[in-house]
């Protein structure tokens, strides 16, 4: 059975018993303390915390997940990987254990002709809560499972929890038999390589307390309502179901490990150092597809290090195995053949997929043979002191700054004959990880700090947004924050965090940047607003301070936005959504949105994007813009379910998390959108649309600035009064201007070479003086002076050398001139063969002078360069000079 039918399969058999089909979630987190997705329930956490009222009692999905505290372990063992998708059912205060059991077994057992996987009944063996008395009796009369089938395990095993306080409760999990050819019996209590586990039912039905790791932490009582979470991993059933050895076989990863034994020559099970490398190819190939198609891009932190990481480990791998050239594009079309069976927008982004990847491949490529250099010169300094060993903070520059993983290091330096210090390497990584998690640490919020967000939403409900129609009107205030703590009361001068009961505050959101405005009461109190954020869904928490009165809960208030900055803002977002679609149709959907920001009269819109936009296509841009203005095209905002959007072809934002019932923005026949946020009514009323100019923040990101309305207006009136300017200077007309710039700017540049040149020819008509005005310093020819200041050091070079080679017969020359540049003295010394066979060496003299001259300088035997910091001092250093060819000759 292959892995998409698995997949409808579990999502028909659920829906059919009344379970509510969620879509999965984006791979990317809408959790902050999260980067990505790494289990199935994740995106019902808010469910279980009580945030939100979930869709359905009862809701089934299956979840990309991706996980990747063992990445190093990926390949080595074929138990390990990245990228895995969590088959769950979920049940909130509907059913509980026994109908998650029966449900469970059912599906398990169930022949494949009734909608089933056909497993049978007898390898399947059960673990439960070590006191789990009524999981055990349902699994043992209930379903037939008999007692020597059913093993009891502790805390560690078989309890769940978020890890901090919360829901928490016993498991129950399912394991399968996979016989006696994988090792002893006894159960998965002693043997988890023959019995694997496949199904864990999580039955929340506690609150736990504080406390550390897996086991420590009290259970503080019952849940007021029980809930069921449980999670098949759809790999593992796979490999049960297509009888392979390991996931690493399952339809949906050994095609990739196909193509890649096509890619290089080398066979899967001929060589374990190859497997490994096929298996890493096969694991994070996909990942980086599932990755970027969830609009991942890579990068040097968070999320996009992770997409990074895995791609270079890829295509390092490939390299192990043999392949020369590019690769990433053939892996990637397999990827998305297979996975899209189950994921249809897979092969809808295809180019924009394939572009991301083939530009992190053609930049890791580059960077391994920059890398390689910086691994050659270390080889050759070690050597060079006679050490055997690369030093550890070599090879840690080489991870770090090269990508290099340290097995390539390690290998490459053993084909130089070296060693790497490992436990040094290491030492650095662990120091590297232990500031990333001490950050995260530091960073991640916890649920506590929203409890007092969540007690407003329990006690008052969701804040009432009606900022879409009107910019000011009635409310109450429910609930009020000094300093991050819950208070009856605010006085004059306080900083404060209010919500109401409806608002026409828009909360920072999608791109665009908070209302602003005044909350006032009918007690003459006035809180200036100056943000609105949503710290917990559909909470509207209003921070400002209280400029006038006493502020309390449950006082009647006013609250009205400042209107002109409003307006101005809609401006930004309507000219964001123009500015997306004339890039789509411009270049393509790869050009897809990856981020954006809305400020009054201006906004910055980020897009995916290899490579820079020709100036040409910016302008065609800029005009289609401003020719949808012209058109003066309605902008009108609808509400509907996220399929019908779909159907209508409206774009949404990658990583943006939607809901059944989303908001779709239409401006007339030119864009479509999903989007939350406030727009103008008709394109006439955005006025003018400059685009600034785009530039890249990011491997395959560019970011365009723009400037809107009156903004726009004003910055092309300061255009109009500079060139106005330049067409008084030059005396031509502005579309004249160009071609006389360039031509005054030609003149000056020969102007400047002219200059140049008759300034070498004079500094160099005093080589013959200089030369005849040698002192003979024991047999050594000894020219030393000062050039007119100015001279550069390049005109200054050149006249030493001018000089040497005037001086002939044979004799040991040393040439020493000095001048001064920008206010600091500056030396050229050079000797002849002759001079450096008796030890004169030009490195040697120009340390002594500069040395003199309160500075340094160095160069090679015969020609070196010096300077320093006191112009007066040539003299003396000029006597140094003298000294030391005394000394050596």
């Amino acid at each position: 059975m292959e892995s998409a039918e698995i997949r409808r399969r579990w999502l028909s058999f659920f829906e059919e018993r009344g379970h509510t089909v969620v879509p999965s979630a984006s791979l990317i987190a809408d959790d902050p303390t999260l980067l990505l997705v790494p289990a199935g329930m994740v995106p019902f956490k808010p469910y279980f915390l009580g945030e939100v009222k979930p869709p359905a009692p009862r809701v089934t999905s299956v979840q990309k997940c991706v996980r990747t505290p063992d990445i190093e372990e990926v390949g080595k063992t074929t138990r390990h990987g990245t990228f895995f998708q969590m088959c769950g059912n979920f049940s909130f205060g509907d059913y509980f254990k026994e109908g998650a059991i029966t449900l469970s077994w059912e599906l398990l057992t169930n022949s494949v002709a009734d909608g089933g996987f056909g497993l049978d009944p007898e390898r399947l063996w059960i673990t439960v809560y070590l006191d789990d008395d009524e999981a055990e009796r349902i699994w043992r009369e209930k379903i037939g499972v008999p007692a020597e089938r059913i093993q009891r395990l502790g805390k560690k095993d078989n309890f769940w929890s978020m890890g901090v306080p919360g829901p928490c409760g016993p498991c129950s999990e399912i394991n399968y038999d996979r016989g006696p050819e994988f090792g002893a019996e006894g159960g998965p209590a002693v043997n988890d390589e023959r019995y694997v586990e496949i199904w864990n039912l999580v039955f929340m039905q506690y609150e736990r307390g504080a406390g550390d790791g897996k086991e420590d932490f009290p259970i503080l009582g019952d849940l007021p309502s029980k809930n069921i979470d449980t999670g098949l991993g759809l790999e593992r059933l796979a490999m049960i179901l297509q009888d392979v050895q390991n996931m690493y076989e399952t339809d949906t990863l050994r095609v990739v490990m196909d193509k890649a034994t096509e890619l290089t020559g080398v066979r899967y099970g001929a060589d374990h150092g190859s497997d490994v490398s096929l298996r890493v190819v096969a694991d994070h190939i996909r990942t980086s597809v599932m990755l970027i198609g969830d609009g991942v891009t890579p990068g040097n932190e968070g999320r996009g290090y992770v997409l990074r990481r895995i791609m270079r480990r890829a295509v390092r791998n490939m390299r192990l195995l043999g392949a020369t050239g590019p690769v990433v594009k053939d892996l990637v079309d397999v990827v998305i053949d297979t996975m899209g069976q189950q994921y249809s927008e897979l092969i809808t982004d295809r180019r924009r997929i394939e572009t991301v990847a083939l530009a992190e491949e053609a930049a890791f490529l580059k960077a391994l043979k920059g890398g390689t250099n910086i691994l050659d010169t270390a080889v050759t300094e070690t050597k060079a002191t006679g050490g055997t060993v690369l030093a550890g903070d070599k090879a840690f520059l080489l991870h770090d700054t090269w990508g290099f993983p340290i097995d390539l290091t390690l290998e490459m330096a053993a084909e130089q004959g070296l060693s790497v210090d490992e436990e040094g390497f290491r030492r650095l990584m662990k120091e590297q990880r232990d500031r990333a998690k001490a950050d995260a640490r530091a960073k991640k919020t916890g649920h506590a700090d929203l409890s007092a967000y969540r007690e407003v939403a329990d006690s008052s409900g969701s804040t009432d947004f009606t900022g879409y129609t009107v910019t000011e009107g009635e409310s109450t205030i429910v609930g009020l924050l000094v300093d991050g703590v819950s208070s009856p009361a605010a006085s004059e001068g306080d900083e404060v965090e209010v919500v109401l009961d409806r608002t026409p505050f828009y909360a920072e959101g999608g791109g665009q940047i908070a209302d602003q405005g005044r909350i006032r009461l009918d007690t003459g109190a006035v809180i200036e607003v100056r943000d609105v954020q949503k710290p917990v869904p559909g909470v509207h928490v209003h921070k400002g301070v209280v400029q006038v009165g006493e502020v309390t809960v449950g006082a009647p208030a006013y609250a009205s936005i400042d209107v002109k900055r409003r307006r101005a803002i809609a401006r930004a977002h309507s000219a964001t959504h123009l500015t997306h679609q004339a890039l789509r149709d411009a270049l393509g959907p790869t050009a897809a949105q990856a981020g954006s920001e809305n400020q009054p009269g201006r906004f910055r819109f980020d897009f995916g994007s290899p490579n820079a936009v020709p100036g040409a296509v910016m302008t065609d841009v800029e005009q289609k813009i401003n020719d949808v203005l012209s058109r003066e095209l309605d902008v009108q905002a609808e509400v509907m379910s996220i399929d019908e959007a779909k159907k209508q072809g409206a774009i949404a934002e990658f990583g943006e998390k939607y809901g059944e019932r989303v908001r779709v923005v239409t401006i007339g026949d030119f864009s479509k959108e999903l989007c939350g946020g406030t727009h103008v009514h008709n394109t006439a009323q955005l006025g003018l649309v400059k685009l600034l100019g785009e530039s890249s923040i990011g491997s395959g990101v560019r970011r365009i600035e723009a400037l809107v309305g009156v903004d726009a207006y004003n910055f092309l009136a300061r255009e109009h009064t500079v060139v106005a300017q330049l067409q008084e200077l030059v005396k031509g007309r502005p579309e004249e201007l160009p071609e006389k710039i360039a031509g005054m700017l030609g003149k000056l540049k020969d102007a400047e070479k002219e200059i140049e040149k008759f300034r070498a020819e004079k500094v160099l008509q005093a080589a013959a003086g200089l030369a005849e005005s040698a002192k003979d310093v024991r047999g050594v020819a000894l020219v030393t002076g000062q050039v007119p200041d100015g001279t550069s050091a390049d005109d200054l070079r050149k006249l030493v050398l001018d000089v040497r080679g005037r001086i002939q017969g044979g004799r040991p020359a040393v040439v020493a001139l000095f001048t001064t540049a920008n206010g600091r003295p500056l030396t050229v010394i050079a000797t002849n063969e002759a001079a450096r066979e008796r030890g004169l060496k030009a490195g040697d003299l120009v340390r002594a002078a500069a040395k003199t001259l309160g500075g340094g300088g160095g160069g090679k035997p015969d020609v070196a360069q010096g300077g320093g910091q006191d112009p007066e001092a040539i003299g003396a250093a000029v006597s140094a000079v003298e000294r030391l060819v005394t000394e050596t000759a």
